[in-house]
């Protein structure tokens, strides 16, 4: 009842591990010898078939929201972390092998993972980060040479598929629910333990108590030094940053509930995630999310308060907030989220000032025309604004506008010329210069992802090699990859299984 983490071992059965894909980028921030993906034996201890010398194996106890009803104890049920390496700048990061085995976490399922959904994993992971969007890592990626039970869509079919093994990388793994479940069990002592571990370990550049002032209230000149409160607002602000980098980005992670938010800032846990192809606000990822769209695009921001307001809840329940500074943290997000967003669709857009008309008309637009979010920022990077506008003044967009009304056009015009107006001052070349530095070229779609999975999955690892040398430079162009990374997606992609996906794995 008032365990923090359970020890335990990987257990996966492994019967001739290979080694899939690896970063060289996670590697040198472990400062780990590029040599090591060599060794015979990398790809069994990294499957969990060999243990890891020096390791301290555990899975960690955490509950949580989740599609907004308390789900009680959940935890790692098939995360087994094998420790934490320090390197030479004395920065911490933990390791945790994903698909190694069952845990006392795991509850009625098997503690395994196929290739399929580590293969997105990984290869996001990787993404993100080059995006430039806090993120857990991925050091590796192995198959297990065993074949584990699931069933995609919960319909009865299912079927055998080749397990795999992703090690995760990131300074903590420490979600709300790690602290809720510990509040709800009206532990306020280890609540609090398990904050100031956090605050010494992943926060150490919060002020002393002594030299910190929190204004809670302009008003009335209401001062909190209260480290927990600072630390609140950090993770409230952090929060709200990500959310904002996702929105620009046009990233919906699919299932946002209470433990799959990171007390870090960091996109975590990716299961059914998806890029916006066609730009729809209530697009979502997640089968299992269809009936409301709790988790759709659109809500997103909303989604993030409501998961930092049951944060908040928690550290108050435990004493160690106060309503005024609970209420001032979910200030703070909700400024924060505004303030960056808006500097991230004005980067996006190539201007100097964030005009509300403008980028408001802009997304109805894109979504009455269900334009492609990617590739529209690229285009639009290539049109010419230094004359008035006129229908040649769309020749640029006709790769993401290829069918649209004489009306439609009419429309698209109108915006160019407020757009043009907004931009004055501002050339053509250091526009496009400065848009296509935030806007990226490439975006793990999930058609792409879903090509290198079934290249896998028939023993052609290349694939996903290759896409993940590809997401290393999302915002250069890229010219010999261009037609098949580039592109509008397939029809194809649009098909279940593909587009959206359910939290089986």
């Amino acid at each position: 009842m008032k365990a923090c983490y359970s020890r335990v071992s990987p257990s996966a059965k492994v019967k001739d591990p290979k080694l899939v894909a690896w970063s060289d980028s996670v590697a040198e921030l472990l400062e780990l010898d590029p040599a090591e993906f060599k060794r015979e034996d990398f790809p069994l201890i990294f499957s969990g078939g060999k243990e890891l010398q020096g390791s301290e194996c555990y899975a960690q106890c955490y509950g949580g929201h989740q599609f907004g009803v308390w789900a009680g104890q959940l935890g790692d049920g098939r995360a087994i972390t094998l420790g934490e390496a320090l390197n030479s700048k004395n920065e911490r990061w933990e390791l945790q092998l994903k698909g190694a085995g069952k845990t006392p976490y795991s509850r009625m399922a098997d503690g395994l993972a196929v290739l399929r959904s580590s293969v997105r994993e990984f290869l996001c992971s990787e993404a993100m980060h080059h995006l430039g969007i806090p993120t857990t890592r991925a050091l590796c990626l192995v198959t297990t040479g065993d074949d584990v039970l699931r069933d995609m869509f919960y319909d009865g079919n299912a079927k055998m598929e080749p397990g795999a093994v992703v090690c995760r990388v990131a300074p903590s793994f420490l979600r709300f629910g790690s602290y809720q479940i510990h509040a709800a069990r009206d532990d306020s002592k280890l609540v609090r333990l398990l904050a100031d571990y956090t605050l010494k370990y992943h926060f150490p550049d919060l002020p002393d108590e002594e030299e910190l002032e929190i204004k809670i209230n302009e008003q009335d000149g209401q001062i909190s030094k209260n480290k927990y409160a600072a630390w609140f607002v950090k993770v409230a602000e952090s929060t709200s940053c990500l959310v904002a980098m996702w929105q620009a980005v046009g990233f919906t992670h699919g299932v946002l509930n209470t433990d799959n938010m990171s007390v870090l800032g960091l996109t975590i846990d990716y299961g059914p995630f998806g890029f916006l192809d066609a730009f729809d606000p209530k697009y979502t990822p997640n089968t299992t999310d269809l009936p409301g769209r709790r988790y759709c695009f659109a809500n997103q921001p909303d989604i993030g308060l409501w998961n930092i307001l049951q944060f908040g809840n928690t550290l108050m329940a435990a004493g160690l907030l106060t309503q005024e500074e609970l209420q001032y943290g979910l200030n703070r997000y909700a400024d924060t989220f505004m303030v960056h967003y808006q500097q991230n669709m004005t980067k996006k857009l190539g201007l100097k000032e964030y005009n509300k008309d403008l980028t408001s008309k802009l997304l109805s637009n894109l979504a009455f025309d269900k334009v492609d979010y990617t590739n529209f920022f690229r285009a639009l990077a290539s049109v010419n604004l230094t004359e008035p506008i006129t229908e040649d003044t769309l020749v640029p967009l006709k790769s993401v506008l290829p069918d649209i009304s004489k009306e439609r056009k009419k429309t698209w015009m109108d915006w160019l010329s407020l757009y043009r107006e907004k931009a004055e001052g501002i050339s053509d070349e250091s526009r496009k210069a400065a848009m296509n530095k935030v806007n990226p070229k490439y975006v793990l779609r999930n058609y792409l992802c879903q090509s290198a999975i079934d290249a896998a999955e028939a023993g052609d690892f290349s694939e996903v090699r290759q896409l993940l040398e590809v997401m290393k430079r999302p915002f250069d162009e890229q010219p010999e990859v261009e037609k098949k990374y580039a592109r509008l997606p397939p029809t194809w992609a649009y098909r279940p299984g593909v587009c959206m996906l359910s939290c089986s794995s």
